[in-house]
């Protein structure tokens, strides 16, 4: 018997979720713990297009991995009738058909907070929620709860769902530091992967990915939703795209700071966090809290929602928010016409804390940097501007005219030219580059994500573009730290003449986190 299926069967004999298993206070990363289960399911389902005939409706647990990934490989180039995914119907197709469990995609969800309550809102049309990982119990519970009525089996070691065979994709939602290693290990599982950003907390991590990422042809869409809002970003690079700005000379990102906090005490471990593997590959330090100050309520610590503001974890507002605005001056440039990547960054940023040799001094309090201002330059001029100190938003600057974006707005003389210019009919398709498009945001993000599982076509937001922007997220953060400029070569992926900038576009990790390279299942 599976090991899987029998520690299901156990569980569902104790009484659902049975006796908690107890958590080490450290530990090696071994594998074994399942949670709990939720109640017991008749059949497990698979993505189906319409049209299908009644035989290839269900497919069994005790099918093999070659069978069920050969199902859904010929499912997903069928025929004319089943090139396009049920959820690209009309409305009332699209609510008659997502009733039906065997028209649907299983998920697991690695992560178990905010952003993946969330997404799974979204995504709750076209995916059941089966299985739940996350080191802090009290989440993995209610995440159950709220995205799969108490009926997904939830685990604390996340490759307990990379191992199981009637998963059809997978949802990362961890913190920064914990999205490559179980990315990596997905796609050579052969599984297709919905990650957050930002994709990896180092340079290196990126190179990795791609290579994977190549190697298995996995599909990975990462959660930058800005390019799935078609009334304001994919609007503006459609107004990018048709010329409408001329040649571009200059692209603003303003991504606002990270906040600062007086010394966090060191406290006691919550019973329900696994600290040890909350850490992961990030170095082992102790568990800091107090319950006051964070304006929201959280108060501030060195896990969770805050570890945005430590760089053991992240890069601060430059890749959590630079994942999204950065990622649109990027995309301008690439429609433009500016195929090259950077050659030089420099600039200046404001820490809470010392550095020395990119390490800050200090580790009872938050130290991503609270101001920032920097200038990436581009061969043939073209210049990116990253900083804190105006409007959160993207500006496009061409010689034609200028016009600014964000999440509230879209605004410029030539926006404002559309009324009587406006652009032509299939511009947004275009730069959408003809996927189907009847959703927005969020929901469009995923159902883009699905739809490309499903005919194999590269997603809007794929590795390689985000890693082309994220690079320069990475840099941004690296002169922040060491307070100089760098040049960079953007061939060979590397910092010219600085070998202590070099030897931060990776990181170690520690032992018993290291990625597990393993032969790729193919399909």
């Amino acid at each position: 018997m599976p090991r899987h299926d029998k520690q299901c069967r156990e569980a569902q004999r104790s009484g659902g979720l049975g006796k908690k298993t107890p958590l080490a206070k450290k530990s090696t990363f071994t594998r074994g713990k399942l949670w709990g289960s939720g109640k017991p399911r008749k059949g497990l389902a698979v993505p189906l297009e319409p049209n299908l005939p009644q035989s290839l409706r269900s497919i069994s647990l005790s099918q093999s991995k070659q069978q069920r990934r050969q199902f859904l490989k010929t499912t997903a180039v069928a025929g004319t009738a089943a090139s396009v995914p049920y959820f690209y119907s009309s409305p009332k197709t699209l609510a008659d058909e997502t009733t039906s469990k065997n028209d649907r995609m299983t998920i697991g969800v690695i992560g178990a907070g905010g952003m993946a309550n969330g997404n799974m809102n979204a995504a709750k049309k076209w995916v059941d929620v089966v299985a739940i990982a996350d080191v802090d119990r009290s989440r993995a519970d209610r995440a159950n709860k709220t995205m799969a009525g108490g009926n997904a089996d939830l685990y604390e070691d996340y490759r307990e769902i990379l191992d199981r065979d009637d998963i059809d994709v997978l949802h990362i939602a961890t913190p920064d530091h914990w999205h490559t290693k179980p990315l990596i290990e997905a796609m050579l599982a052969g599984k297709d992967v919905y990650c957050e950003k930002p994709l990896t907390l180092t340079i290196d991590e990126g190179k990795q990915i791609r290579k994977v990422q190549k190697e298995t042809g996995r599909i990975v869409q990462v959660g930058t939703q800005q390019r799935s809002t078609f009334h304001l970003f994919v609007k503006a690079m459609a107004i990018v795209a048709e010329g409408r700005l001329g040649k571009i000379h200059r692209v603003q990102a303003a991504i606002g700071g990270a906040p600062s906090c007086d010394a966090i005490p060191v406290a006691q471990v919550p019973p329900e966090l696994n600290w040890d593997r909350w850490l992961g590959p990030a170095p082992a330090v102790d568990y800091r809290h107090t319950k006051t100050g964070d304006k929201n309520g959280r108060g501030n610590t060195n896990c969770h929602y805050e570890f945005r503001w430590w760089y053991e974890y992240s890069g601060g507002k430059l890749t959590d928010w630079g994942a999204h605005h950065v990622d649109i001056c990027n995309w301008a440039l690439k429609l433009n016409g500016q195929q090259a990547g950077p050659i030089s960054i420099g600039g200046k940023a404001t820490h809470p804390v010392e550095f020395k040799d990119g390490v800050a001094v200090q580790n009872d309090r938050y130290n991503t940097a609270t101001s920032f201002m920097f200038n990436v330059a581009y061969p043939g001029g073209t210049e990116m501007v990253i900083r804190n100190d105006t409007d959160n938003g993207v500006l496009i600057e061409g010689d034609k005219g200028r016009i600014f974006v964000n999440r509230r707005k879209l605004a410029g003389a030539p926006v404002e030219a559309l009324q009587s210019n406006p652009l032509p009919e299939d511009a947004i398709s275009k730069v959408y580059r003809g996927m189907p498009m009847e959703h927005n945001e969020r929901a469009q993000h995923w159902a883009n994500f699905l739809h490309c599982v499903r005919t194999r076509e590269t997603p809007i937001s794929d590795v390689h573009t985000h890693m082309e922007m994220l690079n320069v997220c990475h840099l941004a953060g690296i002169s922040a730290r060491l307070g100089r400029d760098l040049k960079w070569d953007d061939s060979s992926e590397q910092i010219v003449g600085d070998e202590v900038a070099n030897s931060m576009l990776s990181r170690p990790y520690r032992e018993g986190y290291e990625i597990e390279m393993k032969e790729a299942v193919t399909s």
